[in-house]
């Protein structure tokens, strides 16, 4: 089968060696199958590989009597505010996040415009494996027609949540790699829009990534001598599918993921406290954030779908993940680099300092993300271990296992797809942190 992982968030896999135009059509298909009547939106995030999976894509769907409504090349956030837009009963994305060019996928959406629930996309697998897709006869096959401007309204929506005449004029520098993604050149537009002085790098949506395409300090050494050079404010970095930010200050430094939120929420809670949503594996300092400008946070397992859900539940003012996700519910319910670029510049308009003072005077933790390698599921048991050797913690088993204390925490949790144990831990002291860790992680494995 080659490397192929098919989950309730979708299929990722090997071009060519696990995931070729077949098994594309097939999952596209099965997901057409549980959508309601209604035209379905087909998007890419520029990939090498974009234009064969866009025709098996088209082709599964259409086969099941649903029109196609071709977005082309875009972000995913875009493609998930487009179904509601639109009034489509669905959308699928192809797009292997920050994967690799060798790799590409399906991320499939539900007609509110949010990923799929882990029950929808059960349904999906079920079909995939007894192949119960529901054909359509000659007279009922789906259309295809393609979409001018697909990013017309998102662009609306993003300048609709920040003060853009503020903004515009500071004329602020900015660096964006837009990694040769799908959220390239809306990014560009944006920022023009917002009066910055731009340099762009990887502006092209064409899948020729210049580094890997996560974006992490590994991975962007390239970038703070941009940065340095034009002199800018602030240097943005997209993934490919434009649903995660990761952040430079002026002078080049990484600041972290985990930060990108907590920026957002800095400026956003200020005008309109309330709730915000974080999952259980997202930095203490959203909650120091939160508190500071009377409102709360409310944890979430991990996942997008399970975020957007207790935003839904809780009426959150924002909500999003420690990997660079920021979702404000009056722009869409998909995690949006967008908004967090424009609400960046609009904290940074607001207070009038630059960011690496900003972000000095954020609350300050050490994470330590670790894995360690098991041929053991995690059972309840284990986790029952862990949770008795700290009795003076405070639990939380919806997601595994995360432990929390005053100044510091731990999350566990097990792969779904890689024979591994997830731990991540944070605390005020960084050798407090990788001590928690690796104390918990040689617990569950033994070492």
């Amino acid at each position: 089968m080659g490397v192929r992982i098919a989950s309730v968030s979708g299929l990722r896999g090997l071009v060519g060696d696990g995931l070729d135009p077949m098994v594309v059509a097939e999952f596209a298909a099965a997901y057409a199958s549980t959508c309601s009547s209604g035209p379905i939106l087909v998007g890419n995030d520029g990939r090498a590989s974009a234009t064969v999976f866009e025709h098996a894509v088209i082709s599964g769907v259409a086969a099941t009597g649903h029109d196609v409504l071709l977005a082309g090349t875009l972000a995913t956030p875009t493609l998930g505010l487009l179904v509601r837009e639109r009034l489509a009963s669905g959308a699928i994305q192809i797009s292997a996040s920050h994967n690799p060019p060798e790799y590409n996928g399906l991320k499939f959406f539900q007609r509110e415009g949010m990923v799929l629930s882990p029950e929808q996309g059960q349904d999906v697998l079920r079909r995939i494996q007894e192949r119960n897709y529901s054909w359509a006869p000659v007279s009922g096959l789906g259309r295809v027609e393609p979409l001018h401007d697909p990013e017309l309204e998102h662009r609306a929506r993003v300048l609709g949540i920040v003060d853009v005449d503020a903004i515009r004029a500071r004329r602020f520098r900015v660096v964006l790699d837009g990694c040769h993604g799908g959220g390239a050149r809306l990014g560009a537009r944006l920022l023009r829009d917002l009066g910055c002085e731009l340099t762009t790098v990887g502006g092209s949506p064409d899948g020729l990534y210049e580094h890997p395409p996560e974006p992490t300090l590994e991975n962007l050494k390239h970038l703070p001598k941009v940065v340095q050079a034009v002199g800018a404010d602030v240097g943005f970095v997209q993934d490919p599918d434009a649903d995660r930010l990761a952040i430079l200050d002026d002078h080049g430094r990484y600041i972290g993921e985990e930060c990108t939120l907590v920026l957002s929420a800095l400026r956003l809670l200020r005008s309109r406290p309330g709730v915000v949503v974080a999952n259980l594996s997202t930095s203490r300092m959203i909650d120091d954030v939160a508190a500071a400008h009377r409102s709360s946070v409310v944890r979430s397992p991990v996942g997008e779908y399970h975020v957007v859900r207790a935003m839904q539940d809780h009426r959150a003012v924002l909500g999003g993940e420690g990997n660079g996700g920021v979702i404000d519910p009056r722009v869409g319910f998909v995690r949006d680099s967008f908004v967090a670029m424009a609400v960046t510049l609009d904290l940074l308009a607001a207070q009038g300092k630059p960011l690496s003072r900003i972000v000095d005077e954020l609350p300050s933790y050490a994470m330590v993300k670790t894995k360690f390698a098991t041929d053991r599921p995690l059972t309840s048991d284990a986790l029952d271990r862990v949770q008795g050797l700290f009795p003076d913690a405070r639990p939380d088993r919806r997601d595994g296992l995360r432990l929390d204390w005053d100044r510091s925490w731990v999350h566990v949790r097990g792969s779904n797809t890689e024979p591994i144990i997830r731990v991540i831990s944070e605390a005020a002291d960084a050798a407090e942190a990788h001590h928690l860790a690796q104390r918990v992680g040689s617990l569950l494995t033994g070492n």
